[in-house]
Formats: structure tokens, sequence, C-alpha cells
């Protein structure tokens, strides 16, 4: 499974944190567009951004009988908006203040024909404070970013196979913009006790929505100042009391009591000679930890990739 010509980059989050902060608000504002116009979808679907060939992307988006779509280029570090009128509009990514970048992307959007006025307050971070008012200066360092953007590629991969491998209802590879992390979810296709919610700037329907059914999930997240490391996570909901009791592999990961979840790092992957094959042990090991505990399904996993041949 080893990927030898294409290394995994080192993230160092102190290196990575005022990027990430600026970066972070730029998707916030991108994601509210996609959630504006989407037609909701099951567990907040609708509202996810994707990893792409030059960045993040909304993806296609319906609007007046045909669709849009935003990218943020980390190759040419370039927030572009497309229209399948033929409108295509421009503008460089740089270390402009937030509201700065509200005012230039709601402008772009009107230039490029598009209508729409989002809730311009971040959700899920503390303090919320509104884009159009947020003028504390920003950092954009475009290398970091396209290191970071580099390791969510190898990360996309590994994730899609280890999606490939369940018959049942999953979530495609996607990017929540509110806790800025790359995630996979499989269901075990059974209602779940409802959600107390919580998170911070979140309306706790929308949380008790996204777990409606039982869910193994596991993601990519670059860190926090409270956790200042890039990891993989993998928890579940509802959790078994023996789910953080599992062996779960490679040696290296480790349960969380405090935060009830199965964590490993980003350093541990990207350092072994093969990280997609430690990675997906951990995926793998720790969905089992998962399904062994809340008594799942056997019959939801499956290979079909002799359909290939």
């Amino acid at each position: 499974m080893s990927n030898t010509t294409h290394p995994w980059p080192k993230l160092d989050y102190h290196y990575l944190k005022d990027t990430l902060a600026t970066v972070h608000m730029w998707t916030q504002m991108i994601g509210k567009v996609r959630l504006k116009k989407m037609p909701w979808i099951n567990h907040s679907w609708q509202v996810t951004l994707y990893v792409s060939s030059t960045g993040l992307t909304t993806g296609s988006i319906p609007y007046n009988g045909g669709v849009f779509q935003v990218d943020l280029d980390f190759i040419g570090h370039q927030l572009h908006i497309s229209t399948s009128t033929g409108e295509k509009i421009s503008s460089a990514l740089g270390a402009e203040t937030v509201a700065a970048f509200y005012h230039e992307l709601t402008g772009n959007l009107k230039a490029a024909g598009i209508d729409v006025e989002i809730y311009a307050v971040p959700n899920e971070v503390d303090p919320a404070i509104p884009f159009a008012d947020n003028q504390t200066p920003c950092t954009y360092n475009g290398d970091v970013m396209h290191n970071l953007w580099q390791a969510l590629i190898r990360i996309h991969n590994v994730f899609t196979d280890f999606r490939a491998g369940f018959l049942g209802k999953c979530s495609p590879v996607h990017f929540f913009w509110g806790a800025f992390d790359l995630a996979v979810t499989r269901f075990s296709g059974r209602p779940a006790p409802k959600h107390p919610g919580g998170a911070p700037n979140m309306p706790d329907d929308v949380m008790q929505e996204a777990y409606s059914h039982e869910v193994s999930s596991c993601g990519f997240w670059p860190g926090s100042e409270a956790f200042p490391q890039p990891a993989f996570y993998s928890y579940c909901y509802p959790t078994p009391p023996d789910f953080g009791k599992q062996q779960v592999s490679p040696p290296e990961a480790f349960y969380s009591q405090e935060m009830g979840e199965y964590f490993l790092m980003y350093e541990m992957v990207q350092q072994a000679a093969d990280p997609e094959e430690v990675l997906m042990q951990f995926l793998q090991t720790t969905y089992n930890a998962a399904a062994i505990t809340g008594n799942w399904d056997k019959g939801l996993e499956g290979d079909l990739q002799g359909f290939k041949a």
C-alpha cells in the first residue's frame, strides 16, 4: 500500500497555526455559501467541502437552473468562483483581515451573478466574531498551506480506500469547516439516542440530526492551542462502555477517557515506513472496536474490488 514516490509532508502545529486560523475562517464563509444554496441532506452532508486537485472545493452548488462552484486554490493561491453560465472570477489569497476576505468574497459572488446572503458568524469556535467585524490581522503562508493540503490529499486517499470496504450507509470523505477536519463516517443502520448537543455556536438540533443514527467516525484534525498536534481520531456514538478498552493498532494509538475517542498522532503515520498501511490499521481496528462493542452487523463490511477486474 506504500507510495514512496509521494512522501507524507511533515506538519508542525506551531508553524501551521497562524495560517490555519486564517484559512479556517475562509472555509467557514465558503461553506456557509454552500449551506445556504443546497437542500438539507442527512447529517449536514450538504455543508461540507472536498479535497480537490488544487485545494478545497465546494463542488457543484445548484443555482437558477445551473450550478456554481467556489474553490480555494493552494497551488496558485487564489480564490476561484466559476458558474455553468461561463462566469469565472478569481482573486489572490493573502494576509488580509477576515473582514476584507468576507467583503471580497461577497463582492465576487455578486459579480458572478450569484445572489446569496449567509449567516455571517462562524460556528464551532469561541469567540465567534462576525466576519464583517473581524479586523484582526491575519497570516497566510502559501508554503505552509500547500504542505497541509498535500497531507490532506494523502489522508483523503486512505480514507477513500477505507470507505470502499463498507457496504452499509457511509458518508463521503469530506471536510467539515466548523471544526476544520477531514472525516468519513459509517452507520450501523440503527437509530441512536438523542444527542445532548453542546458544541460552541452550533444549534443543538443540528447536532441531534447529525447524530440521529449510530455512527463510527474517523478523521484528521490539524490541532489547536489546547491540543497542539495534528492527529487522527476515531469515535462512535453512542459509546459502549467497553469501547475504549479494545486493543487497536498501531501500538502508538491510544484512547482518551476525557475525549471518549481513540487518537493517533499524525507524526507517527508520517514517519512510518508505510504510512498508508499504518493509518489503515488505525481506521480498521478502531472501527472494529465500535462494531464489536456496539454489536454491529458483520455483513456491513465487504470487498467490492473484484468488480474492477
